[in-house]
Order: structure tokens, then sequence, then C-alpha cells
């Protein structure tokens, strides 16, 4: 079931319904539905992106891996009963098999700083484990969404948490997606390593490198974005579980604080911690402004590579066309036989949307108040945007593109042998002076470096052979 197809008027002539009930009244709500009627309001409240949490598969078993943990630490602490734990627990292990997830009906953007999300997920918890006692929906009396499911919890821990947990797991898959993209860049590097070309600054001849050098350069420049990825995400192993509305811990027991992140790392496998001050982890967005500053310089670094990959592909004829891009698909409506370089472009375009998400994250972490920021929401869902989508274009980049990604030899030494730039590898050998009167000559005339210094003399052929290695020319011994 999606968003789009859950009715906002329901009606007992057309469908069997049973009846919730909240401090507003009461409402009908779909018999076969696991959400409920405070679920059902916030549907009804907030049409903003047609995107229900279910597309967040990451947060919905965030959530779930945060009320399995509440309830252990419940039944440990002795708040609540064997059977009622169980149920709520077992419940929770279905959705973190990826079961009842398009049961999580609520918009990723809302009011109420992710209330409607985590009652969602207690309604959607509840019901089940009603099922699970031999109860039916709604019965809340047997089990509670709030009494039981949100026991000792309020969506102030409750939702970071989930939110820190899903997006560390989004992280890993962003981490994965690079690694793959850094070594297909490694493999062509290799693959151009003597492959002479010239070098560019400000877009003009400068002095002689390899391809492979080039490329080279992008699987580093990527393997450090990895890294400085991994340390922001160590940021978000902090959570502020057990600090309940404010960070007070008020209606959590001693030692429930402890107790349900060791449980939650149990769960999820990760090396958790809870924050020192609870009070302040409760208001804080740092570490996502940190994070998100991060997938920008990601964004940022892959979106050069890819101006420079469209560049070094630029023609076929009137361009640089160094390089050939895999052909994809056709380029024109119009131009027959025209290819373009489609898989860098959708990177550039995701690169361009992850600095927007940043700015949307960095103002609404400004705009909290006091004791809690309740545009936590707007920055879930666009942190969630930019891993999700740099993840994808990772790895569109790296099997439709940069894998099938051929040299255009031929060209490439031809523009070594005519390029001015050549004489600044012969420039300790002739003298400046005499370098750049052969760079003028050679400017002027429209003919080789080479040519005109063997013509004049300056070197023999064998020396100038000798110098013009591609080796030597772009100092592969360093």
């Amino acid at each position: 079931m999606t968003q789009s197809t859950i009715p906002l008027e329901h009606s007992r002539a057309d469908r069997a319904c049973r009846t919730d009930h909240d401090l507003l009244g009461d409402r009908d709500v779909p018999a076969e539905a696991y959400w409920g009627v405070h679920t059902l309001r916030a549907v009804e409240n907030f049409p903003i992106t047609g995107q229900p949490l279910s597309t967040n598969g990451h947060l919905v078993r965030g959530l779930a891996a945060v009320k399995l943990a509440a309830a252990r630490t419940n039944r440990e602490l002795g708040l609540l009963d064997d059977a009622r734990g169980e149920a709520i627990e077992a419940a929770c292990r279905e959705i973190l098999a990826g079961h009842l997830v398009d049961q999580f009906v609520v918009d990723v953007i809302q009011g109420g700083a992710g209330t409607s999300s985590n009652m969602n997920a207690n309604e959607v918890i509840a019901n089940r484990a009603l099922e699970l006692l031999g109860h039916a929906k709604g019965e809340y009396t047997h089990l509670h969404p709030n009494d039981h499911v949100n026991l000792s919890q309020s969506t102030n821990d409750v939702y970071p948490t989930a939110v820190r947990v899903a997006t560390v797991a989004g992280i890993e898959d962003l981490l994965g997606a690079l690694a793959r993209l850094e070594d297909a860049f490694a493999e062509k590097a290799a693959e151009f390593r003597t492959v002479v070309k010239m070098g560019r600054t400000q877009l003009q001849d400068a002095v002689p490198m390899t391809l492979g050098q080039e490329f080279g350069t992008y699987a580093i420049t990527i393997g450090e974005d990895r890294e400085r990825l991994r340390e922001a995400s160590q940021l978000i192993h902090e959570i502020n579980l057990g600090a309940t509305a404010i960070g007070t811990g008020l209606n959590a027991p001693p030692g429930y604080a402890e107790a349900a992140c060791r449980h939650l790392g149990e769960t999820t496998g990760l090396p958790l911690v809870t924050a020192v001050d609870l009070i302040e982890a409760t208001q804080d967005m740092g570490a996502f402004v940190h994070l998100s500053g991060v997938l920008k310089r990601v964004a940022v670094k892959l979106s050069k590579i890819c101006n420079d990959l469209r560049l070094l592909a630029s023609g076929p004829r009137a361009g640089l066309a160094e390089i050939s891009l895999p052909a994809v698909q056709s380029g024109s409506s119009i131009m027959p036989g025209k290819i373009n370089p489609v898989i860098p472009e959708v990177v550039n375009q995701v690169a361009f949307e992850v600095i927007g998400n940043d700015v949307t994250i960095t103002l609404a972490a400004e705009g909290g108040q006091l004791q809690l920021n309740a545009f936590e929401p707007v920055i879930v869902h666009s942190l969630h945007k930019s891993i999700t989508h740099l993840t994808a274009a990772c790895e569109t980049l790296t099997e439709r593109c940069v894998r099938g990604i051929t040299a255009n030899e031929e060209r490439l030494r031809e523009s070594v042998e005519q390029s001015i730039g050549l004489v600044t590898a012969l420039n300790p050998y002739l003298g400046y002076a005499a370098a750049t009167s052969i760079a003028q000559e050679a400017l002027a005339s429209g003919r080789g470096v080479a040519e005109l210094v063997l013509e004049r003399g300056l070197l023999t052929a064998e020396r100038l052979e000798d110098l013009l290695r591609p080796e030597r020319l772009a100092n592969l011994s360093r």
C-alpha cells in the first residue's frame, strides 16, 4: 500500500473499517491496515512529497531496531511483561526482515519533529504484536502503541536514534560504491600508464604527462573522500536514546539509556555510544551538518571529474577527443549519429542536488530553537537523497562509463608532437633563450617543436628521441 492509495476519508459502507481513537476523537481506519489514527491524521496533514517512509528502508529498519532494543530493555528492567515484550520484539524482527514496510505511509517531510514517524512505527508494531498475541488490530487494551511499544521513550530520542542507525547504513552503501569507482579508475590508470598526452593548466597546453597519471588522480581523490566520509560517519554513532523528551530522561528508569544502547548495538551490529550530555545531544544537529559537508565535498569532486571526462571526450572531430566514453544511447532527436556524455551529465546533476541539499540541511539545523530541532525530518530526507543518489550515481558512473573508456592514442600522440608545451621538457637541454625562440617559431609556422630542434641542429636525433621518451616526458620514475 502506498501513500497515494490511502483514502483521506473512510466509509464503512464501501470497505471494512475499525474505529481508532485519539485526543481529537474517533476515526475510521481500514480494518486491514496496521497503522492507526495517528498515522491517518499525519497522512492527511502532510501531503508534501508523495514519498512515504517506506521509500527509506534504512529508516524503517532503524525505527524497528530502536523499538526492539527498547522492548528488551523494558523487559530487562521489569517494566514490560514477557508476553507483550516478546510480541513487540517479534513484530520488530519481521520489519527488520522486510515485512510490513508498506505500512509506513507517513510522508517523509512532516511537522512535529518526527512524531508522526514514531507513531506510525508504534501503531504498526502494536497491531502486529496484537495479532501475534491472538487479538484483533486496534484492541489496544491488550497492548497499546504508546503505553507499551513507546514505553520509556519519546519521539525526541527514538527518531534521532533511528535516523543515525539509518544514516550509518546508507553511508556504508555509499562507501562501497565509491570503492568500486576508485578501483575502476585505478584499473584505467594502469591501462593508460604509458599513453603520453599534454597536460593543461587554465585550458592551455602545459607539459606532457600520461593519461594513466590523469586517471590515477581520480582514483586517489575518490580514495581520500572515502576516508573523510568514514571519519564523518563515526560522529553519527553517538545516540541520545534514553533522553526522552528533552534529554532529562523523564519517564525512563535509571540504567535505561545504557541498556538500550547496548541492546541496539547488539541488534544493529554497530559500535553505538550514548552521548555524554543527553540534553545537548537532543537539540544538536552538528553531526548531520558535518556529514552533509563531507557529502558535498564528495559531490564537488565527482562533478569535477565528470567535467574532465566530458571535456576530454569532446568532439568527436571538433573537440579534444582524447578519450572515448562508451556509447550508451542516441544523443539527439535531430542530429543523426550524435552521441552525448549522458552518464557524466547525470552525475553532474546529482552533484548539483547534493550541494542544494547541503544548504537545506544547514538552514534546518540553524533553525532549531531551545531544547529541540523541529526540522529534523527535512534534514533526514535531504541526507537520504544525497546518500542514495550519490550511491546510485557512483554505481552508474563505474559500470556505464569508466570501465568502458578507451584512449584515442593517435590523437594524444599528435597533440604532444604539435604542442608548443613540448619545448618545456627540452628547456634544460636547450636553454631558456633557444627554447623560447623554438616556441615562437613553432607557434608562428605551425611546425612541430621536434622538427625545428633537429633543423637547427640543437640536438641529435638520438638524443631528442631519448628526451622525448614517454617515461622521461611524464617523469614516470618519480
